[in-house]
C-alpha cells in the first residue's frame, strides 16, 4: 500500500528555509544601512575639507579647508582695512560718501557710533574748519576659531588743520560675522558687529 502524499509532510523544512531567508535579508539590510551611513559620513567629511573655485578660464578647482582658511584671513583683513580707511579716513569733499560704504559693512553697532559723532559735532567740524583726517596704518588682529570672529584693530591717522598736524592712535574691538556677499557694497562677505572704540590717544610729535 503506497504511503499518502501530505502537504504538512516538510513543514520543518520550510521553516527552517524561511527562517534562512530572513536572516539573510536582515544581514544583507544591516550591511546596505552601513555602506550608506560610509557613503554619507565620506561625502560630509570631503565636502568640509574641499570647496571649490571657478578660475578665469572657467575650470573648477578643487580648494582645501586650509586653503579656505587662508583666504578668509585675507578677507577679514582688508574687510577691516577698507572700512577703518572708509570710516576714518575723512575729508570736506569726500566724507559723506565714504561713510556710505563704510556702514554697509557693518551692523548698527557701527551705525550707533557713526549717529554718536554726528551727535557730537564731529562730522560738522571737519566741514566748518576743513579738516582732513588721513590714514597711515590700519592693523588688525582676528581669531578665526569660531565664528563670529573676534577682532582688535589698531588705526593710526593724522588730523590736518592747515600747518597744524596731530596724529591719533585708535583701537577697536567687535566682531566679524559671515555674510552673504554683496557687490559692490560687500564684496568680502563679512559684517562688523558689537563695535566698539575702546581707546583713543594722542601720539607725540615726530
Amino acid at each position: 500500500m503506497s504511503k499518502k502524499f501530505s502537504p504538512y509532510r516538510n513543514i520543518f523544512q520550510v521553516l527552517k528555509l524561511n527562517r534562512l531567508v530572513s536572516i539573510s535579508v536582515s544581514i544583507g539590510a544591516f550591511c546596505a544601512c552601513m555602506f550608506s551611513g560610509y557613503l554619507v559620513y565620506k561625502m560630509h567629511r570631503d565636502a568640509v575639507e574641499h570647496a571649490f573655485a571657478i578660475n578665469t578660464r572657467g575650470e573648477v578647482i578643487p580648494l582645501s579647508w586650509q586653503l579656505r582658511r587662508d583666504n578668509l584671513k585675507v578677507e577679514a583683513m582688508a574687510h577691516l582695512e577698507l572700512f577703518h580707511r572708509y570710516f576714518y579716513g575723512l575729508s570736506p569733499a569726500t566724507y559723506e560718501q565714504r561713510l556710505e560704504k563704510a556702514l554697509w559693512l557693518g551692523n548698527s553697532s557701527v551705525d550707533n557710533v557713526y549717529r554718536q559723532k554726528r551727535a557730537d559735532g564731529v562730522y560738522n567740524r571737519i566741514l566748518q574748519y576743513a579738516l582732513v583726517q588721513q590714514i597711515d596704518t590700519v592693523e588688525s588682529e582676528v581669531e578665526l576659531d569660531q565664528a563670529p570672529y573676534p577682532f582688535s584693530t589698531r588705526t593710526v591717522f593724522r588730523i590736518n588743520r592747515g600747518s597744524i598736524e596731530d596724529a591719533y592712535e585708535l583701537i577697536t574691538t567687535g566682531k566679524l560675522l559671515p555674510v552673504e556677499r554683496q557687490f559692490p557694497q560687500n564684496t568680502h562677505g563679512l559684517l562688523i558687529t558689537d563695535f566698539f572704540e575702546k581707546h583713543l590717544r594722542k601720539l607725540p610729535v615726530q
